[in-house]
């Protein structure tokens, strides 16, 4: 199930507005570049930002996300005839062959369920063909981000075009184990309304990351730091040999 923020329809159609600094995707465009990959699938592409940045380049992509919502945002951009674009997950994708695999933002750590990161990492490992690569971000629990998530260091008055103002702020709900759930807030000024989305991210450990790419089949290439959040963020590279 694709959290409110991302499934519902009025919430999908101004995702990108009120986060509108994707800086964080240009070291995946290079990494792309630098591994010449021609075919890329993008799992959990949302709204379909990254996945149109790669086809501005003439890079064939397929877009994959659960939230039926934000894949119509996608559909509906300018270009958005260049992409695949395919309602659901990693676990049920049909027959591929691509150069890369990406996960950006917060898809890894949304995948909260241990079988479900398998089967996702599992479904990535089979759409690669032989020496394709995989790379996702992963905040470190060590930065203990979610300290940081509250109204008052969150909220925001955004407006919107053709919408109006929108206010927003998130709330810590819980903290346990390694799993942090949080509820983002939106308030319409034009007609008051009031909608909220959970979400929940794990936080795992880098070796518990390494184990699961090599239970999966992967050689782990290298481990970077995220030029957007250092010292906060890990962003792993792997290769199907």
């Amino acid at each position: 199930m694709a959290d409110e923020i991302f499934g519902h329809p009025r919430l999908a159609a101004v995702h990108d507005p009120l986060d509108p600094d994707r800086s964080d995707l240009c070291a995946y465009l290079d990494l792309a570049r630098q591994v010449g990959a021609e075919r890329v699938l993008d799992i959990g592409c949302g709204t379909g930002v990254f996945a149109l940045l790669l086809a501005d380049r003439g890079v064939q992509v397929v877009g994959l996300d659960p939230a039926r919502a934000s894949i119509d945002v996608a559909r509906a951009k300018p270009g958005s005839e260049r992409v695949r674009w395919i309602c659901g997950d990693a676990t049920a994708l049909p027959p591929l062959q691509v150069d890369l695999v990406t996960m950006t933002a917060n898809v890894a750590q949304a995948i909260v369920s241990p079988d479900a990161w398998r089967r996702t990492l599992t479904g990535a490992h089979e759409a690669l063909r032989p020496g394709g690569y995989l790379v996702f971000e992963t905040r470190d629990p060590a930065a203990r981000a979610w300290e940081a998530w509250n109204r008052t260091a969150s909220r925001r008055v955004t407006e919107v075009p053709g919408v109006g103002g929108v206010e927003s702020w998130v709330d810590l709900v819980e903290v346990a184990d390694r799993l942090v759930t949080f509820r983002w807030n939106y308030v319409f000024t034009a007609d008051g309304c009031h909608l909220t989305s959970d979400s929940t991210l794990r936080f795992r450990e880098r070796h518990e990351i390494e184990a699961d790419l090599a239970a999966a089949g992967y050689g782990l290439q290298e481990v970077r730091d995220a030029p957007d959040r250092p010292g906060k963020e890990l962003v792993f590279v792997a290769r199907r040999p």
